[in-house]
């Protein structure tokens, strides 16, 4: 399964082409749009959220409710764009170009991308490297999720930190729909007025919060992944598409950078065994994979998004066309994202867990791979 994206921030859509699915998959635009709501969510956000409804319509790939085993299309409009038809014009002819930026913005691809593409009007890298984009690999992320719930799997994203405020409560998959309609989707409420807090001082000094998104997902069989190849190894896939979403700076697995500061033996997991269990751990530090292969135990991966870079209060930057000091240029923002972020790296997850699945059980239809999985996990529990 591969997927493709493409427009711009302030283009007339976003757009997906999924690559792989097998015939047979229940699907529908239902199935997208709650995790397309969920990324619109959370305390911090900035207008366009009110501006953008966002709904996944399916073009292509589908007929009656269930792929066909061609091409999925998807088409996310943009309804900001009528504000913005004469500066997003593709048509030659429209210079000088309306609301060109040339006051390169800090912490953004304005400057790398520009130099790299030769762009005077960074408006041209702003537009494609916003984190707009991240609606279409959402939604691509919803549709990889439905095949694996199919399979028996399932994932939740939430808050542990913001603003260096961490959440002390643990994660429980009890209380996963609450967390979902909490207004930091954090699992701790005493952190999450903190986090409020945090929030409202910085936009009152017109400054920004990140902070740390944890992902979990249940179900996944022993053996994704593999240790043959560096490329093949399931949490080198899995922290590339992590470190692939904007502003994330930092990914861990299991115990991450924890493990650089305790002993062995209170970093690995002992294994035991039982007739009805099989193979078992009592402790997950390994985060669910072990050598590049899931372990059958609970994927548990953390990443950390650094403030957004857009600032009310804009840091000092350079003209690209003058090479006058100059303020960064201000696009509308939000104050935090760290709670959309979490959808989004839940999003990137599944689909690389997608992509593992069908690899290793790979058929034309949902039915085979249902059958072949259901061969490999009676071979696992007999091991």
């Amino acid at each position: 399964m591969r997927f493709l994206t493409a427009g711009e921030s302030h283009g007339p859509a976003l757009f997906a082409i999924i690559e792989g699915l097998p015939a047979g998959l229940p699907l529908t635009e239902d199935d997208l749009s709650p995790w397309l709501k969920r990324r619109q969510g959370g305390y911090g956000r900035g207008r366009r959220m009110q501006i953008e409804k966002d709904q996944a319509r399916i073009q292509a790939g589908v007929r009656a409710g269930r792929t066909t085993g061609a091409p999925v299309a998807l088409v996310i409009e943009n309804r900001d764009h009528p504000n913005w038809l004469e500066v997003m014009d593709p048509s030659p002819g429209n210079e000088p170009r309306q609301r060109a930026l040339t006051a390169a913005r800090p912490g953004h691809a304005d400057l790398p991308g520009g130099i790299k593409y030769g762009h005077k009007d960074l408006r041209d890298v702003l537009e494609r490297a916003s984190a707009r984009e991240t609606a279409a690999r959402v939604a691509v992320g919803a549709v990889a999720a439905r095949l694996l719930n199919e399979l028996g799997v399932e994932s939740a994203a939430y808050v542990v930190e913001l603003g260096g405020i961490r959440a002390e409560r643990e994660f429980s998959w009890e209380e996963r729909a609450r967390i979902e309609a909490s207004p930091l989707y954090t699992p701790d409420p005493e952190a999450e007025a903190g986090m409020i807090a945090a929030i409202d001082a910085a936009r009152e000094r017109g400054d920004t919060l990140g902070g740390v998104v944890e992902v979990r997902v249940r179900g996944l069989v022993p053996g994704l992944g593999s240790h043959v190849h560096y490329d093949q190894k399931l949490d080198g896939r899995l922290a590339q598409a992590v470190m692939s979403v904007p502003a994330i700076k930092g990914v861990e697995i299991g115990l991450g950078f924890e493990a650089a500061r305790r002993p062995g033996s209170e970093v690995h997991d002992p294994i035991f065994w039982s007739v009805n269990r099989g193979f078992y751990r009592e402790t997950n530090r390994a985060g669910g994979l072990e050598g590049g292969i899931t372990n059958g135990e609970e994927l548990v991966i953390r990443a950390a998004m650094k403030p957004i870079a857009t600032l009310m209060r804009p840091l000092a930057t350079v003209d690209v066309v003058t090479k006058e000091p100059a303020d960064a240029a201000r696009e509308r923002s939000d104050v935090t994202a760290v709670p959309a972020a979490g959808v989004v790296v839940e999003a990137m997850t599944m689909i690389v867990l997608a992509q593992a699945y069908l690899e290793k059980f790979g058929g034309d239809t949902l039915e085979e791979i249902k059958e072949r999985l259901a061969r490999y996990q009676t071979r696992a529990r007999e091991y």
